[in-house]
């Protein structure tokens, strides 16, 4: 699903500013449609869908989801670019993010690393540009792009959609990608098949003649795992929101690692006591601002 951005629009533009709007948001209530069945019935025991795609240059993942927060909350969050960096330190990989004050457009600066403990110095700076495309009353659109990633990777994307639904809740789409070339693709593989070795995603793939179906591996199981790990955050940040302000922070580590732990196949990577710490220890350096 093709998100609609919009730069700044003269007066005389406006129609076609809102017959974009009307569009994006009609697309993807038809899509909300599309999905009902695979909503209320998946192997997740939540209300999400999750795909992915790989081309010889891109992989791209996607999480459609119901979330148990109003639209207002969802525009609200994403619309900012500071609290863009209170959900994506939620990822194991995120060690620092930190939103620019005054550019235009907003800036981004993500590192990320391993999912153990690492100094800044020792992680890849990602400076992610933010770009509010479209954000009604009915309609949000926002995208994540940084030119340059790790291992030879380029284009990252992270492209945000949602519309209201009855009841209080809010449909989502999540889009996460990126590029590479063949040296790239080189890079990645050497990964995957040394610390990524014996990773899967979630996508069932038919197995050989009398073999059982088995999980997605290699560049889709990467982009799938990592998409869902962002969509977790996402929700982990939501629910976080109706406890006082001191203790959204633990409440948001709390929820995000037992949501990561009901799949384990995919996402187990530490003990909750290491999760937590180490990620208290990266958001109070997040909160000086400065990488340290």
């Amino acid at each position: 699903m093709a998100l609609a951005f919009m730069a700044a629009a003269p007066a005389g533009a406006q129609t076609t500013a809102e017959a974009v709007t009307e569009t994006g948001a009609s697309a993807l209530l038809e899509k909300h449609a599309a999905l009902a069945g695979r909503l209320a019935q998946n192997p997740y025991h939540r209300p999400l869908v999750l795909e992915s795609s790989e081309t010889p240059n891109m992989v791209k993942g996607h999480a459609y989801a119901v979330l148990d927060a109003p639209f207002n909350t969802v525009s609200t969050t994403f619309k900012s670019p500071p609290l863009w960096c209170e959900v994506l330190i939620l990822h194991l990989n995120t060690k620092y993010c930190h939103a620019s004050a005054n550019s235009s457009p907003s800036v981004l600066m993500v590192n990320i690393g391993k999912k153990t403990p690492q100094e800044i110095k020792d992680a890849f700076a990602l400076e992610f540009n933010y770009r509010l495309g479209v954000a009604t009353p009915g309609y949000l659109a926002t995208q994540l792009h940084a030119e340059k990633g790790p291992l030879s990777t380029s284009n990252y994307r992270i492209e945000l959609e949602a519309v209201p639904l009855p009841g209080g809740k809010t449909f989502m789409h999540l889009g996460y990608s990126y590029g590479y070339g063949a040296v790239g693709r080189l890079a990645m593989q050497a990964y995957l098949s040394s610390l990524g070795s014996g990773k899967v995603g979630f996508t069932k793939v038919p197995g050989q003649q009398g073999e059982e179906a088995a999980y997605i591996g290699g560049m889709r199981g990467a982009v799938e795992r990592n998409t869902m790990r962002y969509y977790l955050a996402i929700e982990a940040y939501l629910s976080s929101l109706s406890q006082a302000p001191a203790q959204q922070f633990n409440t948001r580590l709390q929820l995000w690692f037992d949501a990561t732990e009901a799949y384990p196949r995919q996402l187990h990577e530490l003990d909750k006591d290491s999760y937590v710490t180490m990620k208290k220890a990266e958001y109070q350096r997040q909160q000086g601002t400065t990488p340290g």
